[in-house]
């Protein structure tokens, strides 16, 4: 990749990974509502499982799905279901766990799936690949499997501290969230995001 492909991809990379989405929402919440250790399998979870989708649509996956409206569609409805069921989980969460969040509880392998069912990690691969792995032929560009290793260890970057940013945020506000029914009205507040943006993916 040249200087200029470069800085283009990390300001792209920026833009999409600190954005909030169904990952930064559940970094907040999980360490909102357990603490920054167990947000933390989930922070490591979502690079792990986004390079993994990265990888498989440089490799073919992406164009597989778009040529499938069927398969797309199940992914579309399986990560709309799974949002909103946590979404769900999250609106009736009300107490600060002092061990482990029991209500909201993702543990590191259903984070790396859920990259797999969110539309925004489809949508973000895919963009990828057109714009850097392959050419506007649709022909690989020169050296596609260096540049493919290079995006996946930028995003690796990205979306680890993206998702950490919002973990430590959310650790942060355990304090004020403990008093009253601050932490229920928070937990409500994401379970609309979350909720929001499973009708979204839908639109998409």
């Amino acid at each position: 990749m040249n200087p200029g492909e470069i800085t283009t991809l990390l300001l792209f990379c920026t833009a999409m990974s600190f954005s909030p989405g169904p990952n930064t929402t559940l970094s907040t919440a999980l360490a909102a509502n357990g603490g920054l250790r167990p947000a933390l399998r989930f922070c490591l979870a979502v690079p792990t499982g986004w390079t993994l989708l990265m990888a498989g649509s440089g490799l073919g996956l992406g164009a597989l799905v778009l040529g499938a409206p069927g398969l797309r569609w199940a992914l579309k409805l399986a990560g709309v279901a799974y949002m909103l069921w946590l979404a769900w989980k999250l609106a009736r969460a009300d107490q600060l766990a002092q061990v482990d969040a029991r209500r909201l509880r993702v543990g590191f392998w259903q984070g790396v799936g859920l990259q797999f069912l969110n539309i925004k990690a489809w949508m973000l691969a895919l963009t990828l690949t057109a714009g850097w792995v392959v050419n506007a032929a649709g022909r690989p560009a020169p050296n596609p499997g260096e540049r493919l290793a290079i995006i996946c260890a930028v995003m690796l970057v990205f979306a680890f501290s993206s998702n950490f940013t919002y973990a430590l945020v959310g650790s942060t506000l355990r304090g004020w969230l403990a008093q009253g029914r601050r932490l229920l009205w928070f937990n409500r507040v994401l379970a609309l995001v979350l909720a929001s943006t499973a009708a979204w993916m839908l639109t998409v």
